[in-house]
This record gives C-alpha cells, sequence and structure tokens, in this order.
C-alpha cells in the first residue's frame, strides 16, 4: 500500500523578520542591546534574574504589535490541505504559527507565552509581565516562574519527536533559518536520502549545500509560491 507523502518543515528567524520581528542577534552579537549570554543563559538568569525577567517581559509585551505574514499564512494552509504527515518545528519563540492556524507545531525553542516554574517544572500559559510575586499556575508556589525559552547550554523541546518524524519524512523543508543553531542545523543530515529537501531563505544558509533545491527570497514571497506548488503535485 502506498501512504501518502510525509512533511516536515522548519522555520527560523527570517519568516517572522517581515512581520517585524527582531531576528536573534546582530552583528555585534547582541540581543536588543544585551549580550546573549546575559539574557540567554542560565547563567545569566542566575546572576540576574531581574534583568533577564524584564527582557522577556519587554519582548512579551511585543507581541500584539506584530501579525503573521503571508509565509505564516501559507504553512498553515499547507498543513490543512496535505494528505500525509505534516510537522512544523519552529526556531522562533514567538506565536505568529499559532495564530496564523498552525496546529501541529513543535517551539522547538520555547514560547513566550508561556511561563515555567523551577521548582515543578511545569510549563503555563502565560501572557503578562513575570514578576517575583507571580504564582505557579500547576503548584501555586511564588516567586519560581522562569520564561519557557530554551536557553544556551539546555536541550531543545521534543526533540525525540522531531527526530522520529525527520527519520520518516519524503520532504523537509528549511525556511528563514542560519544554518547556525544546532542541532536545527543538522534536521537535513537527518533525514533518509530519499528525502526531497529544499531551503528558502534570503541569503543561503551555513548548511545550503545540504540542500537539493535552494531558494533565495523573500519568505512572503517563496513560501506562498512554494506551498502552491507542493499543493499542486500532491
Amino acid at each position: 500500500m502506498n501512504f501518502p507523502p510525509s512533511l516536515v518543515i522548519l522555520t527560523g528567524a527570517g519568516i517572522s523578520a517581515e512581520s517585524g520581528v527582531k531576528t536573534f542577534r546582530d552583528a555585534g552579537g547582541l540581543w536588543e542591546d544585551h549580550r546573549i549570554e546575559d539574557v540567554a543563559s542560565p547563567e545569566g538568569f542566575i546572576r540576574d534574574p531581574g534583568l533577564v525577567q524584564r527582557f522577556y517581559n519587554a519582548r512579551r509585551r511585543q507581541l500584539p504589535e506584530v501579525r503573521p505574514n503571508a509565509a505564516h499564512a501559507a504553512l498553515a494552509r499547507l498543513e490543512r490541505d496535505w494528505a500525509g504527515d505534516f510537522l512544523l518545528v519552529t526556531q522562533n519563540v514567538d506565536d505568529l504559527h499559532q495564530r496564523a492556524g498552525s496546529m501541529n507545531l513543535i517551539a522547538m525553542h520555547g514560547e513566550l507565552l508561556k511561563a515555567r516554574c523551577t521548582l515543578c517544572e511545569q510549563a503555563s500559559l502565560w501572557s503578562g509581565d513575570i514578576t517575583p510575586e507571580s504564582i505557579c499556575p500547576a503548584c501555586g508556589d511564588v516567586g519560581f516562574l522562569r520564561p519557557h525559552i530554551v536557553w544556551f547550554g539546555e536541550m531543545p523541546l521534543e526533540m525525540d519527536r522531531i527526530f522520529r518524524a525527520l527519520a520518516g519524512c519524503d520532504v523537509f523543508a528549511a525556511i528563514g533559518t542560519s544554518g547556525n543553531v544546532y542541532p536545527a542545523a543538522g534536521f537535513v543530515d537527518a533525514v533518509p536520502r530519499s528525502c526531497r529537501t529544499v531551503e528558502l531563505n534570503l541569503e543561503p544558509s551555513l548548511v545550503a549545500s545540504s540542500f537539493r533545491d535552494r531558494r533565495i527570497g523573500r519568505a512572503t514571497e517563496l513560501v506562498p509560491a512554494w506551498v502552491a506548488e507542493v499543493l499542486a503535485n500532491s
């Protein structure tokens, strides 16, 4: 029996940049004028939890100011119309894929709109600021919440599920990724040799040579065109 093909898509900062979400770091290695290690590492959180909470509180408050773009909408359409297995993996911590309608989604680096308790380890929906007075919705303890963000030195989320999907996929696409951050940069090497691979990027990533098909341009233009092509040929 022939089964419909399985599709795995990886998205990075490039897909949200066209919605106005700033990319992770600038040329100087800073994120919103902060050193990455100060706001995106467990050591930074231990050293100055107030700074880290203020940083992510500000990022969380900015989310209502941005909207999903045509690339987000196209991927939600692809999920709705695709006959086979579908998994969208994003390195982004914004909620633009969810607002566009994507359902089968893994946010491997965490989500801004969740908080995690450092005592009970449960993640809960959280749209406001995290303060020293914040109460964990899961266990009721006060003052132990942190952003539900995977920092440098921490393991990305749901890696077993991701690699199972990669091992069985027939089509793998990477959109708006730099190829600079592992393990995501190695996903293209984890798919079967028969898998059709495509990179859609504003410029070639560091792992572009591993893809059979490479398309350069804006995500809002490339992704809707590619989705239409894939659905027409499915």
